[in-house]
């Protein structure tokens, strides 16, 4: 996976996002949680962020590894909890994630099992009645962001440069295809699947905002607020709506540009139900 610096995207919005006054908690130095208020709705706010220091060296450039993701799950979880016979809090994802934390160390401790466990947990607290919403203001790249995010149920994110989201970094995929970044560079400009520009992954379906016209790096005030209403929409957006992902495969950009993927769908669906009791 591609390095990063220790600068982090995810760490910067979740700051500027929540009031001076709310305590940013860090159970682990790689995540940072935060419950406060925005406008009407009491919400928890959760980031990914590097940790140079951290003592599996495959996740300390920002990527989900083993802490992290069993972390991630505790933290959801407790609102689950909590909220069990009360108003459903709303739980955002603030992403800017480099994948999973690859190591032959954290595979043999259960890499898999602990970014499954964050996955779980998100998918119960939507499942619950809480809405989940995604705010990808970074990378949001294979495991990391399945572990983190994925399983909202509504993604935004902000058009800027370094804003992505792909299955795997560029030089990973230039390894197992065995080409180089020029040839990647001219199919992901003809394949969308292929390319991570957010504006091209935005014609897949699966993003429920776009936003557009503001600065990723260093938020003003009001980039700030323009984010809290899209966030404060997407949540009203969410308790509308059904707890299921269907969302995604009926918005417009779905029905035009996964066509092939909606008929696989759509004759697995058949053969299922055509199966005897």
């Amino acid at each position: 996976m591609d390095n990063k610096s220790n600068h982090s995207r995810a760490k910067t919005w979740l700051r500027a996002l929540v009031n001076d006054s709310c305590e940013i908690v860090a159970p682990l130095k790689s995540v940072l949680v935060c419950d406060a208020v925005l406008f009407d709705e009491h919400v928890r706010y959760l980031a990914v962020i590097p940790n140079p220091e951290n003592r599996f060296p495959r996740a300390r450039n920002g990527e989900v590894g083993l802490d992290e993701a069993w972390t991630l799950a505790e933290a959801v979880r407790e609102v689950v909890a909590d909220d069990e016979r009360q108003t459903k809090r709303a739980i955002i994802a603030v992403v800017d994630v480099n994948g999973q934390a690859y190591g032959r160390r954290e595979e043999s401790l259960g890499l898999f099992l602990a970014c499954a466990s964050a996955v779980a947990a998100y998918a119960t607290a939507r499942l619950s009645g809480h809405p989940v919403v995604s705010l990808i203001v970074g990378h949001a790249v294979s495991g990391g962001f399945l572990a983190h995010g994925y399983q909202a149920n509504r993604i935004l994110a902000i058009e800027a440069p370094e804003v992505l989201v792909h299955a795997m970094g560029k030089s990973a995929i230039a390894r197992v295809t065995r080409r180089d970044h020029d040839e990647l560079d001219k199919y992901s400009g003809e394949i969308i699947p292929m390319s991570g520009d957010i504006k091209v992954y935005a014609k897949l379906g699966t993003l429920h905002t776009l936003i557009t016209g503001v600065c990723g790096d260093s938020p003003s005030m009001a980039d700030v607020q323009r984010v809290r209403h899209e966030l404060k929409f997407a949540i009203a957006h969410a308790r509308a709506g059904s707890v299921d992902l269907s969302n995604r495969l009926e918005s417009p950009e779905a029905l035009e540009n996964r066509k092939a993927s909606l008929e696989v769908r759509r004759r697995l669906t058949n053969q299922w139900n055509s199966l005897p009791d």
